[in-house]
């Protein structure tokens, strides 16, 4: 029987990288509207769950792909999963070295690995992208040996296991970003060189440490992929009208209950290991997770059951069909733009200022939108994801897919 294609992950995928977009770019970082902001610490904004969203549509895509792994065998498993982990890392690392060269006063220099100047100050390794080739790696492992079943205690094992590691490994205050056990991990085997600065001391929040329950978020998806594949296996998924309406049934209430029980439990759980991004606890993967199974469960029913297709879901359907090219775009252009300085003025201190394209644009047209000034960077974020999405569209148009 051929295998259902559901249009409805397609957009999930899409809505997911637009929005991962425009919380990354906005006109800027201080005046955002609080829920395109990260948490403080503990605590969850819709932001934050952008990045496990779309490690959960990593598992969904593995559960249809999957499949043909396991018939073709163990060596063109290993084969193509290495590569794609690696090539995945690759362009992770190369958008945090790009584009290379930065303004040091009138001459562009390079960026040095480690600074030669500060051996604490160097090139970002770990990142989004990072992250998600190393848990796609090992999801991919335990997708192709593991029963579902054995996968699911499993995956329980992780997350007890991080729960452990935090308590019993970590400071004073195990669960704050100076007591967390994954910094010494981090700080040991990258390097404080290599590490987030952001948080004004070395942090991580795409750590080694925390990249552990980060795979149980991508075997969530596959798992919830599979049962959606199992279930899809009849025709009349695809039409508007049902003729039988027990598969349905079967198939969107079981997403709603299991989304809505992993909720509860992931903020019953948060009573004792708070919900945190940062660290990535096992409570927030169980949060994310159950609000991921509500979500594509929510899209199944309208997209699919009853059929809807409209301008919204071919909008972020667009996204859904190059995810990784429009990703990887929106955050090399903005920095290579960057590097095209315009003459904007004098400074008091009598030396020349400069701008750049989007810079200009920001400062120019998006702060001039009435309102307050988090109005004028929100209008930037969502002009820079129309231009991502409308280089999609030629994509798209062209037949053009690009794939890892």
């Amino acid at each position: 029987m051929k295998q259902q294609r559901y249009y409805s992950l397609d957009v999930f995928r899409g809505a997911t990288v637009a929005f991962m977009i425009m919380v990354n770019n906005p006109g800027s970082w201080n005046t955002i509207f609080a829920p395109l902001g990260h948490a403080p610490w503990h605590g969850v904004t819709p932001t934050d769950l952008v990045f496990p969203f779309f490690l959960f549509a990593v598992g969904n895509a593995m559960a249809f792909v999957m499949p043909r792994l396991q018939e073709a065998g163990a060596a063109i498993f290993w084969r193509k999963v290495i590569k794609r982990t690696i090539l995945i890392f690759l362009i992770g690392l190369f958008i945090m070295w790009w584009p290379f060269v930065k303004w040091q006063g009138e001459e562009l220099v390079f960026r040095h690995w480690v600074s030669p100047d500060n051996p604490e100050q160097g090139i970002r390794i770990l990142g989004v992208l990072q992250r998600i080739a190393i848990a796609y790696f090992f999801a991919s492992i335990m997708a192709f040996y593991l029963k579902p079943k054995t996968i699911i205690w499993a995956s329980a094992g992780i997350l007890f296991a991080y729960w452990g590691m935090c308590y019993f490994l970590g400071g004073e205050d195990p669960y704050s970003m100076l007591g967390w056990f994954g910094n010494d991990i981090d700080k040991k085997i990258i390097g404080v060189a290599h590490m987030y600065k952001g948080e004004g001391v070395p942090f991580e929040p795409e750590g080694l440490a925390s990249t552990l329950p980060a795979i149980v978020q991508v075997v969530f998806g596959y798992l919830t992929g599979v049962f959606i594949r199992n279930q899809g296996q009849v025709n009349w998924l695809w039409t508007k009208v049902p003729t039988s309406n027990e598969p349905h049934f079967k198939l969107v209430s079981g997403l709603f209950v299991t989304g809505f029980i992993l909720l509860v439990l992931g903020w019953t759980w948060s009573l004792g290991f708070p919900i945190n991004k940062k660290i990535w606890t096992s409570s927030y993967v169980l949060y994310t997770v159950g609000l991921g199974i509500l979500t594509i469960g929510t899209m199944i029913w309208y997209i699919e059951v009853q059929g809807v297709r409209n301008w919204l879901t071919k909008f972020f359907d667009v996204f859904g069909k190059n995810p990784l090219f429009i990703y990887v775009l929106s955050a090399v252009l903005i920095r290579f733009v960057g590097l095209f300085r315009i003459p904007n003025g004098i400074g008091a201190d009598g030396q020349q200022l400069y701008t750049t394209a989007f810079s200009w644009f920001y400062n120019n047209i998006c702060s001039a939108v009435p309102g307050p000034p988090e109005m004028g960077s929100l209008v930037y974020a969502l002009s820079y994801m129309l231009l991502m999405w409308l280089v999609g569209y030629y994509m798209d148009k062209k037949g053009i897919y690009v794939k890892v």
